[in-house]
Parts: C-alpha cells; structure tokens; sequence
C-alpha cells in the first residue's frame, strides 16, 4: 500500500476512534444519578470494544486479535496489579521526603468511589483503543515496534496538554512515563487488556484513593485526606502526581522492564 494511502486510512480510523470516544464521554457527562452512571459507563466500555472489533472486521478485513475474551480477565487484572504498584510506589517515595501527608479518612465515600472507578474504566477502555489498538498497531505493522512506541507515547502526551493545568513538562511526562509504558504493555501482552488494567488503576489510585488531581482535574472524592506540599516538579503540583519527576523515574524504570521483556520475546 503506498504510504500516501496508508497515513489517509491511519488518519480515518484515529478520527472514528476519536469521535466514538468523545461520544461515551458525552453519553456519561449527561447523566445524573450514581447508579444511572454506573450502568452507562460500563455500557459505553461495552459498546466502544464492540464497535472497535466491528471496524476492524469491516474496515481492516481480519479479527480484532487484540481483544480475545479469554484473556480478559487475567491480563486486565495484572493491569490491575500494576497501575496500582506504581500509584503506591510514587506516592510512598512522596510521603519519604515529606511531600504527601495522610490526614485522615474520609467516611460515606463508597458510592462516589464505585462511580470514579467506573468512569474511569471507560476512560482507559476508549483512550487505550485509540492510542493503542489503532495508533500504535497500525505503526507497529507497518514500521515496527520502536517508531509505534515513540510516536504513540509523544501523541498520548500531546493529547493531554488541552488538560486543565497542563504544561510542556506534564505532557512530557506522559508521553515518557504512561506512554512508553502502555505501548510496551500493548505489545508484551499482545492485547487491550493489560494496558486497558495499568491505565485504570492509574487513574483511579492516583485521584480516588490518594486524593491527587487526574491529568489537571479534579477526580471526585477521594478515600484519603492529604495534604500536598513542596516543589511542583516533585509533587506535580495541579496536574497531579503524575507531573511529578518522581512519577517520570518510576514509569520509566517499569518501561524499560516492560521493553526488555519485549525484545527477549521478539527473540524467543
């Protein structure tokens, strides 16, 4: 196919992909009550993983590989495991030097809790299909696995320098921390669900247990009281934990772990 063509169709699917994204955003911003959330954000993941292996039978002439449902469970689960490992992990070297304070626990949360997770289900569900099953795969086929990891980890940080707070730093550190981790993610599993697990553990950890700003916004309520203090660079100041430089080392110790692990499986 001449590269022409191919960059034409890369551009069509990443706008569907796009569009169908914004459109569950939507779907769950008009919704009031908890439970009427509940029902739409896990419909909207539903929804978006069915029309995404729909568009790759129609639009791609092959399966969606990337989505197996035997895989679900345990890969989505060891996502799970990391997101959360590295959330813990930045915020303990924060509560080291000082920077993150316990205050106390908030009570009466559960619902709000429940609702965050969910949301944020979707969140990683319609952001993982995008940068992953159709940015990085179409790149990784067609130019191989370093250029797919470096232009989808620069495009996942560029995106989120729209976000409230953002700056060149936060979207630098994105790219470096979340994007080269979820690619290499992507690859290693060879499916959606371990970078789908990484993405929504991230999300909810950070803003929903440890009370931190997400990418700049406020995440609802959180399980703990704390207290965020010192020099942004440190702590990410009002984009959250994830601008810090401490999150930027440990997201990268974990890509590079992540990356290795690709190549001794490229070779075997």
């Amino acid at each position: 196919m001449p590269v022409w063509k191919w960059v034409l169709l890369l551009l069509a699917s990443f706008f569907l992909a796009i569009n169908m994204y914004g459109g569950a955003q939507a779907a769950l911003e008009a919704v009031h009550p908890d439970w009427l959330k509940w029902i739409v954000a896990i419909g909207d993941s539903l929804a978006m993983l069915v029309l995404y292996a729909v568009f790759v039978r129609w639009f791609e002439k092959q399966p969606a590989s990337d989505i197996p449902p035997q895989r679900i469970v345990p890969d989505t689960c060891k996502g799970l495991g990391y997101g959360v490992l590295y959330m813990v992990v930045v915020t303990l070297v924060m509560m080291l030097f000082g920077f993150y304070k316990i205050t106390g626990v908030h009570q009466g949360v559960a619902l709000p809790l429940v609702t965050a997770f969910l949301h944020f289900l979707m969140v990683a569900v319609g952001e993982e299909i995008l940068f992953r099953g159709v940015l990085f795969r179409w790149i990784d086929e067609k130019w191989g696995f370093t250029i797919a990891l470096v232009v989808s980890a620069v495009l996942f940080g560029a995106m989120h320098i729209a976000q409230p707070g953002a700056t060149w730093w936060s979207s630098l550190a994105i790219a470096i921390e979340a994007g080269l981790l979820l690619g290499a993610a992507y690859k290693l599993a060879g499916n959606l669900w371990l970078p789908i697990g990484i993405h929504w553990a991230w999300n909810f950890v950070q803003g929903n247990i440890f009370g931190f700003e997400v990418s700049g916004s406020d995440a609802g309520e959180a399980l703990l009281q704390a207290t965020v203090e010192g020099p942004e660079i440190f702590t990410g100041g009002a984009f959250g934990a994830e601008a810090s430089v401490i999150a930027v080392i440990v997201g990268m110790a974990m890509s590079i772990w992540f990356i290795i692990r690709c190549s001794k499986k490229q070779k075997a």
